[in-house]
């Protein structure tokens, strides 16, 4: 009845699968292979205009990459002071930027706001003694498992552009957060002024890949040898291409996340009264004081006390594979306290 983490979770079948089917030789390595060469046409189909794709080992690594194309050594990345690139990812930006700032922007619920980025603006004099802002990084789902619009995206995006920066999101729950929205892909992405997106496959049920999707092909043209030069190129690249292939195939990256969505809607109602935010992908964050965290805790219950919420916090997220009877579990003791 672990509730720790969606990282935490098995592999789908269909990912195995996927790369059983790519285990045989190929006749060339690295992006050579027959299961690389059909990534680019396979998200271009997705986002419905053509992009670049490039198959990386994390989410950290998609990031970081993504980032470092668009933002120089001594340029800053505006982004939510409790962003994953910021509390989550032990510095990777700054180092694979060879030196960028993270510019953080304390905003409700996770989610960043024209308001408190003018806010945060405003006390900057920007001349040349300062951080050069280059870049605007949202996380979709953020980090308090809330989700952006994509007329929210689109008014963080128009502010970004306006001061001459890139904007780069964060989507290593990307799954949960359009299958909550129920729009296209493309209208909380480039439609909406998005440039780069870290595309999450391992949370939502894949193994080892990730995808960084570049929407503007220029911006992509650094982008294979910063990848080789960090390690991040895998030699059989075919493994991880056959994986997120297979998550597009049929839809099956919105349909692992709707049953991940749907249970945590299930304990929200168990909750109800104790969300500390809204419940929009496959997290819940629950005021729990000591003595119910240690009761849910003797029960069987594993779950990360979320300090950065209050120190009566705790994070619950939904894995793609949780046994219906640990929800069903977690649904009564929840509703018991």
């Amino acid at each position: 009845m672990d509730f720790t983490s969606d990282n935490a979770a098995g592999v789908h079948p269909a990912i195995l699968r996927a790369v059983a089917d790519a285990a045989g030789p190929e006749p060339a390595g690295y992006d050579g292979d027959r299961f690389s060469a059909r990534l680019d046409d396979a998200f271009s189909q997705l986002f419905e205009r053509p992009v670049k794709a490039f198959a990386v080992p994390s989410g950290t690594a998609a990031n970081a990459l993504g980032l470092a194309a668009v933002t120089p050594p001594f340029g800053g990345v505006w982004c939510h002071a409790e962003a994953h690139i910021e509390v989550d990812e032990a510095g990777a930006i700054p180092f694979y930027t060879g030196g960028a700032t993270l510019m953080l922007v304390p905003a409700p619920a996770g989610k960043l706001t024209v308001a408190a980025l003018d806010e945060a603006a405003a006390r900057r004099r920007g001349d040349v003694h300062q951080v050069q802002p280059a870049a605007l990084s949202l996380t979709q789902a953020t980090e308090c498992g809330t989700v952006y619009r994509p007329d929210e995206v689109a008014a963080l995006a128009q502010w970004a552009k306006a001061r001459g920066l890139k904007v780069q999101m964060d989507g290593a729950r990307f799954a949960n957060a359009v299958r909550h929205l129920g729009c296209a892909p493309a209208d909380v992405t480039w439609r909406a002024g998005v440039d780069l997106l870290s595309f999450g496959c391992i949370k939502n049920g894949g193994m080892s890949a990730e995808a960084l999707i570049v929407f503007d092909e220029a911006l992509a043209q650094s982008i294979p040898v910063r990848r080789k030069r960090a390690g991040l190129m895998p030699s059989k690249g075919r493994f991880a291409a056959a994986q997120l292939l297979a998550m597009l195939e049929g839809g099956l990256w919105l349909e692992i996340a709707a049953g991940s969505n749907a249970a945590a809607q299930r304990l929200a109602k168990a909750a109800a009264g104790r969300l500390l935010y809204p419940v929009e992908a496959n997290e819940l964050f629950l005021h729990l004081n000591e003595a119910e965290r240690a009761r849910l805790r003797a029960q069987g219950f594993s779950f990360y006390d979320w300090e950065l919420a209050g120190p009566e916090a705790a994070r619950f997220v939904i894995r793609w594979d949780q046994a219906e009877t640990a929800i069903e579990s977690l649904a009564s003791a929840l509703a018991s306290l």
